[in-house]
């Protein structure tokens, strides 16, 4: 008699309601680079438990020059897609911003952000060192009226022996992001121990996936259950209000 392992069942996080950290725009960053990757990687989203995408295209000046207008027009043509393949899943666009002088710049300058949702808008850095400045710049974002979340910051692992950075930003008033791919060691290990801190802190209030490619969902299907519990009896997660 021939015994079959069952095979694992996929992660189930429909409790996050909405997606908030991808790369699914087709052809204008380092995620999905085709409109038929972009469905496949939507429909395994859907899979997963989500009703909402937000899916945050890179704005990095001197590599990936998006504007409001490619960014926007390019999620138009998402949802046309989608919406030809009966994809039934709520699509948006943000942005994730990357802090350097032609964000500096348009902070200064008033210039519309592309927001998650109200003012929430998604912010990286360096993950060499952080800019001298950061602090500064975020405070000055804030001025703008805009709320800065910090997109995954436990894959700064420079920050690994300054803990005391993470205390100033959420004491400045800063939320922090999980890369949920953090979680399955896709980064490294310093990554997962230190996403695993933050979790123990309590200082994430968000969740994305960081979606950029096949891997990635595989990857997400794979979610270790302990860390994902610890992370929704927080309490904490805002997932659901975007």
């Amino acid at each position: 008699m021939m015994f079959w392992k069952k095979k694992p069942a996929a992660a189930d996080l429909s409790w996050l309601v909405t997606d908030m950290h991808s790369h699914l725009v087709p052809a204008i960053d380092d995620g999905s680079q085709d409109m038929v990757t972009s469905l496949n990687l939507i429909r395994g989203l859907a899979d997963l438990g989500y009703q909402k995408v937000i899916t945050t295209p890179h704005i990095l000046w001197e590599v990936y020059p998006n504007t409001n207008d490619t960014i926007t027009n390019g999620i138009e043509e998402v949802r046309k897609a989608a919406a030809n393949e009966g994809i039934n899943v709520h699509l948006h666009a943000a942005a994730e911003y990357f802090i350097d002088d032609h964000f500096e710049q348009l902070v200064k300058t008033k210039q519309p952000l592309l927001t998650l949702s109200g003012n929430l808008v998604l912010v990286e850095f360096s993950m060499v060192t952080a800019p001298m400045d950061l602090q500064q710049i975020l405070f000055d974002l804030q001025m703008e009226n805009y709320q800065p979340i910090i997109a995954h910051p436990e894959r700064y692992i420079y920050l690994n022996r300054r803990k005391e950075f993470f205390d100033d930003l959420k004491a400045a008033g800063c939320h922090f992001q999980l890369n949920l791919l953090s979680l399955t060691g896709h980064y490294g290990t310093a990554v997962t121990e230190l996403a695993e801190y933050l979790i123990k802190k309590n200082y994430y209030d968000y969740a994305g996936t960081d979606m950029h490619h096949q891997k990635h969902l595989e990857a997400l299907r794979k979610l270790p259950s302990a860390p994902l519990k610890r992370l929704q009896d927080s309490g904490n997660i805002r997932n659901h209000l975007l």
